[in-house]
Parts: C-alpha cells; sequence; structure tokens
C-alpha cells in the first residue's frame, strides 16, 4: 500500500480485494435512486484476467483509495493492444471510477493511473472506459435524474467537476435516444420502407437461434466493418464475440434481433435487449437465493417495457447507397411492429457522433 498525503493506495491482487473494489461504488451511490448495483458475478467476470477475452489482448491495473481506514474511492488503468493499433501506439485507458466528493482523492486515482500508463510508454490517456469502448464507456454529464440501462454508466454530479479541475477535457460526445416504440413511422417513412420491401435484392430476417453462434459472429462482422472508421472504434475479436454471444443468449429473442441481406449476402443488422436494469433495481446486486426467480419474471413473464440497442450497423459498401438508409430503417421498423405486437413501448439507443 502506498500513501498519497492522507490518502492511501492499494493495489487489487486477490479475488477479495477485487470484491472490496467492485463495492466502493455501494457508499457513493447510497443516496442516489437511480442507481443501479451491478450483479457481482458479472462485474468479477468483467474483471477478471483469466475469464474475460479483453485481456487477450490487453493488460490493466485496479487500486482502491483509502482514507480513515476506508475504501473511498477506485480506478483502473488498461492498455489495450487494439486500440493502440486502431488509434495510436501511446493511447492509454482508465476506467471503473468512482470517489467521494474529493478532489484530492480523484488527484490520487488519476494521477496513480497516469503514472502506471506512462511507466508502460503511453502519453495520453482517455477515458473512462469500463473497460473498453465495446463496454459502458464515457462519463454522464447530464441526466442524472434517469436510471441507467442496459450496458450504460451511472456517476454522481461532481464527477465532471473534479476531472475538469484537474486538466481533462472533453473527447467526444456520447448522445443516448429514447424512441417511443408505440408511435409509428411518419407516412412517408413508411411509404418508403414499404417500396423497399418489395425489392427482391433485400431479405429481412430474423436470427436462426438453431445456429446461434454462427448468427451472432455474423453479427460481429458486420459491426467491426461498418463502425470500422468511427471515432474510438476497437475490434471485437472472434474470442470475445464467443463471449458475448453466450453472456446474452439467455435474454436473446429471434424476434428483437435483424440479419438484412442483399443479394443473399448479410449486410446489416440490429440488435435489441431487455432492458435488464429495470429488474435489476431491486435485486441489491444478488441474484441467490431467489432473486433469478425474479429475473426471469420480470425478463420473461412480462414482456420487457424498455429495451437497449447495443448493436447496429450497415457494411460499409452499403453506407454510401442508396440502400443505406432503407436497411438501417427497415430493420428499426420491422423490430418495432413485433416488440409493440408483444406489449414492448421503449428503445433505448447510444451513438458515437463524429468521425
Amino acid at each position: 500500500m502506498s500513501l498519497y498525503g492522507a490518502i492511501a493506495l492499494s493495489e487489487v491482487k486477490a479475488k477479495k480485494d477485487l470484491k472490496t473494489f467492485i463495492r466502493v461504488a455501494e457508499e457513493i451511490y447510497a443516496q442516489d435512486p437511480c442507481w443501479v448495483k451491478p450483479l457481482m458475478i458479472e462485474r468479477l467476470a468483467l474483471l477478471d484476467r483469466t475469464k474475460n477475452p479483453y485481456f487477450d489482448h490487453a493488460r490493466a491495473a485496479y487500486w482502491i483509495a483509502w482514507k480513515n481506514g476506508r475504501p473511498v474511492g477506485r480506478i483502473s488503468a488498461q492498455i489495450d493492444q487494439l486500440a493502440q493499433k486502431h488509434r495510436g501506439d501511446s493511447i492509454g485507458h482508465f476506467g471503473m471510477i468512482e470517489a467521494i466528493d474529493d478532489r484530492a482523492v480523484f488527484a490520487t486515482l488519476l494521477g496513480k493511473a497516469e503514472d502506471w500508463l506512462k511507466a508502460a510508454g503511453c502519453t495520453r490517456i482517455e477515458g473512462p472506459y469500463n473497460l473498453s469502448s465495446n463496454g459502458e464507456c464515457g462519463l454522464l454529464v447530464d441526466g442524472f435524474d434517469t436510471p441507467p440501462v442496459l450496458m450504460m454508466g451511472h456517476a454522481r454530479p461532481y464527477y465532471q467537476k473534479h476531472l475538469m479541475a484537474l486538466g481533462y477535457a472533453k473527447a467526444k460526445d456520447l448522445l443516448a435516444y429514447e424512441l417511443d416504440l408505440l408511435k409509428p413511422l411518419p407516412p412517408r417513412l413508411a411509404r418508403f420502407i414499404k417500396t423497399v420491401e418489395q425489392n427482391e435484392k433485400i431479405t429481412l430476417r430474423q436470427i436462426d437461434m438453431r445456429r446461434y453462434q454462427d448468427e451472432l459472429h455474423k453479427i460481429i462482422d458486420i459491426y467491426n466493418d461498418a463502425w470500422s472508421d468511427n471515432w474510438g472504434f476497437v475490434p471485437l475479436t472472434a474470442e470475445e464475440a464467443t463471449h458475448l454471444a453466450q453472456d446474452i443468449k439467455p435474454i436473446v429473442a429471434p424476434h428483437r434481433v435483424r440479419l438484412c441481406e442483399v443479394d443473399g449476402k448479410p449486410m446489416g443488422m440490429f440488435v435489441t435487449l431487455p432492458d435488464v436494469n429495470m429488474v435489476l433495481r431491486s435485486f441489491n446486486g444478488r441474484l441467490l437465493p431467489l432473486g433469478w426467480l425474479r429475473l426471469l419474471s420480470g425478463l420473461f413473464i412480462s414482456y420487457p417495457k424498455r429495451l437497449r440497442v447495443p448493436l447496429m450497423g450497415v457494411r460499409k459498401i452499403m453506407q454510401k447507397s442508396r440502400y443505406s438508409a432503407a436497411l438501417a430503417l427497415m430493420m428499426i421498423e420491422h423490430t418495432r411492429r413485433d416488440v409493440v405486437r408483444r406489449g414492448g413501448a421503449m428503445g433505448g439507443i447510444i451513438l458515437d457522433f463524429g468521425r
């Protein structure tokens, strides 16, 4: 353990320390009614270097800040070889940052992450990423009165103030949108989609759960191509795709996932998942002893009222053609119809603006 003034830092080594690292957030958000406590089993799997295939191409360190004998903050620092390949070999990341409203704690945590990255040859630091741009990313700066949707982070209002005071500046805006699925498309767009539906070259279908792994790999292949020129892009590896497919399979429904083919070749994909955070808010981070029954009930007995769009894209070869908007709108509209028919109401999507 190292001392920074009155603040002590300890690096996370053992599993018991990792649990303490995860639980740091509990006191910080104790008075925040919008915070959704993550499942311990999910956070452990994310941060476990032996289970998360992210660590096949990345390395990370985790630290806990202590003051007067109690944990008051945490941070991770990551070096991702794929991120460096796509964005420059000088970049390093920080993430998992949580802290009490104390600038000295933020300064200590960020200083440690910066020192660790500098020692590894990095000259730029960017974050927060939990753990990469393919996971939870960005710092919440508006919308603190809204619970986070699945795979989106949360923060206290003072985080931005302390980071900016320590010299950090915005790298890119991440904007979250909400769509009322009960509202039909404007007539002009509806007519456009109807015309496209008559094009014999275009086939729109649900995924085939009998070929689930193969279908998910098609989706990830489209994603890696469609998003490859976007700011912050880091490709998902085949191992990460397989891991993701296993993780989300329990909440995947074929009617909420679309593949769009042109002349028999997969060219677009649209994935929606139920917002499990709406159910998890009452779990206090534990599935046992009976939480899993409530989870199943919340997701499958009653139809989810809120959905999240974690993946959507059209291959680059199509993006400058007249098909691009047509494929995207078709996938959104056909999914919307099926969801509304089953009782769904809202859809959430997060997009990265700027290239």
